[in-house]
């Protein structure tokens, strides 16, 4: 299934993707079949756990009994999947070989590969919506950058959490773009800064469920600005794949329900072409993964 969070007259409601790409209101479908589910959010039917994502389905298979809860797409905007995680965003960084590579031969240092998950987190305010504006201020940096990622959203929480087991905690997965600002980035000598400037996380157009994606290392992700190819890779390509990465992020600390990680960025970027391409005002960009689907934003010069 795909789940969505659009913004409904009564503001943002919890979706579904119909197989007509129309949008079927959980609450309101709820509300009219007698059923108990809380679709205040998207959020709250994955904090739910699989009771919720069974009655989810159920709501989706009988849509046509709620005419009134079904929209169409055109008619309303859709929002970030999860609007703000109740924790910041759980980061990967250094986690496809030929990104390593181009980021020590943009800086002219030692080609070295990670020997564990490099962590870190971008504030839970970066998050942004689908075709929204990304902020960029002139005041900040000279250096705006993209990174299409993939995001892995959390089910079933949990510490200690093995390789073996890790798969079963996942409930879905969606397009994020971490977006950076790599003079912030370098000027604090650490990454949580100049990953955390509002609006640089723009995640969406939805959450597609696991058993829908099946083997996410077959997944091919990319992007494109204002047309032009600048990255593309498969996810059987990460140096940790996602069950190393939950074992290693869930070691003597746990892992929340609605919990949201993005799992590294391969080569492409603009800070490491020769010359540094950043972004500007204007800028269109386009990232593609697939099984799905498309997540496009604008640069704003504010």
């Amino acid at each position: 299934m795909k789940l969505v969070t659009f913004q409904g007259a009564k503001g943002p409601r919890a979706g579904v993707v119909l197989e007509d790409s129309r949008y079927l209101c959980l609450a309101t479908a709820a509300e009219k079949a007698g059923v108990s589910l809380d679709a205040t959010s998207l959020l709250a039917v994955v904090q739910a756990g699989p009771t919720a994502l069974a009655a989810v389905k159920s709501l989706a298979a009988r849509a046509a009994e709620f005419p009134e809860a079904v929209v169409a797409a055109s008619s309303v905007k859709l929002r970030a999947p999860i609007l703000k995680p109740e924790r910041n965003v759980f980061c990967v960084g250094l986690n496809y070989v030929d990104h390593v590579a181009e980021g020590h031969r943009a800086r002219k240092t030692e080609m070295k590969l990670p020997e564990v998950p490099t962590f870190f987190t971008k504030a839970n305010n970066t998050i942004n919506d689908p075709d929204a504006p990304v902020r960029l201020d002139p005041k900040l940096t000279t250096l705006m950058d993209y990174e299409v990622e993939l995001a892995v959203i959390i089910g079933k929480g949990g510490r200690d959490i093995t390789a073996a087991q890790a798969m079963d905690h996942v409930f879905g997965y969606t397009i994020a773009n971490d977006v950076t600002d790599r003079v912030l980035q370098r000027k604090h000598l650490q990454w949580f800064k100049g990953k955390s400037l509002d609006t640089t996380l723009p995640m969406g157009p939805w959450i597609v469920t696991a058993d829908e994606i099946g083997d996410p290392e077959t997944l091919e992700i990319s992007l494109t600005v204002n047309g032009q190819q600048r990255q593309r890779a498969k996810c059987s390509q990460m140096i940790f794949d996602i069950p190393t990465i939950i074992e290693s992020l869930s070691a003597g600390m746990t892992l929340e329900a609605g919990d949201v990680i993005i799992t590294g960025t391969p080569q492409g970027v603009g800070f490491a072409m020769d010359p540094p391409q950043g972004l500007h005002d204007g800028d269109v960009m386009v990232l593609t993964i697939d099984r799905i689907g498309t997540l496009t934003n604008t640069i704003k010069e504010v």
